[in-house]
């Protein structure tokens, strides 16, 4: 009786209503946008059944905003308990991926059990965020320590990462990048810090050395020949690895200021996954420069209420550094999608949170944006 009173108690106090609102609206656009990106793929794979992937959309959808209002109950540093055994899990399905993965996209990124299929980077990366957020809490007094302090943190960032980086190097520079803010934050030797980010440019290098396929992306990007395993025809070629970057930026292009009308895109015909890995291009092609700098406005929102408010207030250094690891890794998706589409970074495949289609990472999503929610509850006040 008494946990349900304190579950009814913790339910009535109302969570972070801008986060909440941000990620109804990103959720509203990726419905309409999805629905007009997906027309080519219907045709191919559903006779022109739309409404097929429009509804599998939308209830991947509804179940991220199922988990995202589960875990705004659970109080965060009960998940933060858990951490460990998630992440040692996480680690565990990242190395059957080597033997028993399904080719996808590329690369080998996906578990398949029967007919459920899910990609084993979309728990790890939320798990690392909470493991690393509870170590860094534990050792506030002794932080500055190497052995102590850092190596222990060190260790399970490098050993995720490198997992998630063998097939998805671009994931793994978002979570990198994202533990590194949070070691920041928690204080952590810049010294310490600098020697992390060397190792992860050397293995980042060593990643691209192995992969042609990731050097000949990078160095169409860049428009040189680097790398001696790549051909020019794969890397200059506009028809190979620069097909996708041309067929965005013609998009943008065609957009102009106010685009074309909704559901009336070209590119979508052009562009190789124009729902999910350019549904941004689409956008920016329907809708113009004006709705995709309204859409990046909604991430923005979402960024500055996850720093300003909910991690500035967090009632702890747990919730501090989990507010911080979360909505930086979340925004970080959104931008980086944002700057492929247009251009500004090499291809990488991430999808745009809420807006993409997408499956097990539109829950994944959800649940994070659920812990944010569940710090917002408690946090000091304003």
């Amino acid at each position: 009786m008494m946990i349900t009173r304190n579950l009814k108690r913790f339910a009535a106090t109302p969570a972070d209503k801008y986060v909440i609102w941000a990620v109804l609206v990103l959720g509203a656009i990726g419905v309409v946008a999805v629905y007009s990106a997906v027309s080519f793929l219907a045709q191919t794979k559903a006779g022109g059944d739309t409404e097929r992937f429009l509804l599998r959309h939308v209830a991947r959808f509804g179940l991220a905003m199922g988990a995202m209002m589960v875990v705004s109950l659970i109080d965060y540093r009960t998940l933060a308990k858990w951490s460990r055994a998630l992440l040692v899990v996480s680690v565990g399905l990242l190395f059957m991926v080597k033997f028993f993965g399904v080719f996808s996209g590329g690369a080998f990124r996906r578990l398949e059990l029967g007919a459920f299929g899910f990609q084993p980077s979309d728990l790890a990366k939320g798990a690392l965020i909470l493991y690393v957020a509870v170590l860094l809490a534990k050792k506030q007094d002794y932080i500055k320590s190497f052995s102590r302090g850092f190596l222990p943190v060190l260790i399970w960032i490098l050993g995720t990462v490198v997992l998630i980086g063998s097939e998805d190097l671009s994931t793994a520079a978002v979570v990198l990048v994202s533990t590194l803010l949070m070691c920041f934050i928690a204080r952590v030797n810049v010294l310490h810090l600098g020697g992390l980010g060397v190792i992860a440019v050397l293995l980042a290098g060593l990643l691209l050395w192995q992969s042609p396929e990731r050097a000949a992306r990078l160095e169409a990007w860049l428009d040189i020949k680097i790398f001696p395993h790549t051909s020019a025809e794969q890397v200059f070629d506009l028809q190979d690895e620069g097909y996708q970057a041309q067929q965005a930026r013609i998009a943008f292009a065609m957009g102009g200021l106010t685009g074309v009308g909704p559901g009336k895109s070209v590119q979508r015909d052009f562009l190789p996954a124009p729902y999910n890995d350019f549904i941004f291009a689409i956008i920016a092609e329907e809708y113009g420069v004006l709705g995709a700098l309204a859409l990046l406005g909604v991430f923005i929102v979402l960024l500055f209420r996850g720093m300003l408010r909910i991690a500035r207030y967090a009632p702890d250094p747990l919730g501090l550094f989990v507010s911080v690891g979360l909505v930086v890794m979340l925004a970080m998706y959104g931008f980086i999608h944002a700057g492929v589409s247009c251009g500004l970074l090499p291809v990488t495949g991430l999808p745009m949170p809420f807006v993409s289609y997408g499956g097990t990472s539109m829950i994944a999503n959800g649940a994070m944006v659920g812990i944010l929610l569940n710090i917002s509850r408690v946090v000091r006040g304003t």
